[in-house]
């Protein structure tokens, strides 16, 4: 876990790809995509069907590793609205468990905006935490400190003449985008455009690895 400091507070990047709030002993986390195989699967395209139960192993042990009290899902937390009842049985036990015992909330997104049985929790369309706002989506016009996923961000470098793809942090002054915590979940160059405009042109790619913060500049 690799400190920072963000909108006033500290916090720990982890480099499972959640972020630690000590204060608050909160744990955020984007984009899990629940039953994003079992959605694939029943439109022809089978895959290994399970990745919601890696996903919440996962996210099981970041919340013991940190005793994490209360947990921030960023949004499309599942694939699509009827996901959580698609969940098998053994990761519908994993996932009522945390939610039973932690203090939960489901920040919407645009996979799961419409979505009603969240397997317990509260449900957000975003919040504002001690000046910090959490949404799916970042907001370029959006003044505040803001913590946000949507877009999966990868850093993709070359390393003795090969191609590496790490998933990645992307932070600013006022913006950071959590990469996918889910085990089934593709990633966008942390310099694609699309990022770099929801950064408001600004930012770096960050990657925790052991106890320091690599940072690489976002190309404009």
């Amino acid at each position: 876990m690799v400190p920072l400091s963000f909108g006033g507070h500290d916090f720990l990047a982890l480099s499972e790809g959640a972020l630690f709030w000590p204060a608050r002993a909160a744990l955020l986390v984007a984009d899990l995509h629940l039953e994003k195989g079992s959605w694939f699967a029943a439109r022809g395209q089978l895959l290994p069907p399970y990745d919601s139960l890696a996903t919440l192993a996962a996210l099981t042990a970041v919340t013991e590793q940190t005793a994490a009290r209360e947990i921030w899902c960023l949004g499309d937390s599942f694939h699509d609205i009827e996901g959580c009842d698609r969940l098998p049985v053994e990761a519908q036990a994993m996932l009522t468990a945390l939610t039973g015992r932690l203090r939960w909330t489901w920040i919407t997104g645009n996979h799961d905006r419409a979505i009603l049985d969240r397997c317990g929790g509260e449900v957000a369309d975003e919040a504002e935490v001690e000046g910090i706002v959490f949404r799916h989506e970042a907001d370029p016009a959006e003044p505040r400190p803001e913590l946000s996923g949507h877009f999966h961000p990868k850093l993709r470098v070359r390393v003795r003449g090969r191609q590496v793809a790490r998933r990645c942090f992307v932070g600013g002054a006022t913006k950071i985008i959590l990469p996918a915590f889910g085990a089934l979940t593709g990633g966008l160059d942390a310099h694609h455009p699309a990022i770099v405009r929801a950064m408001g042109g600004t930012g770096q790619a960050w990657v925790p690895v052991e106890d320091r913060l690599l940072r690489f500049p976002l190309a404009a």
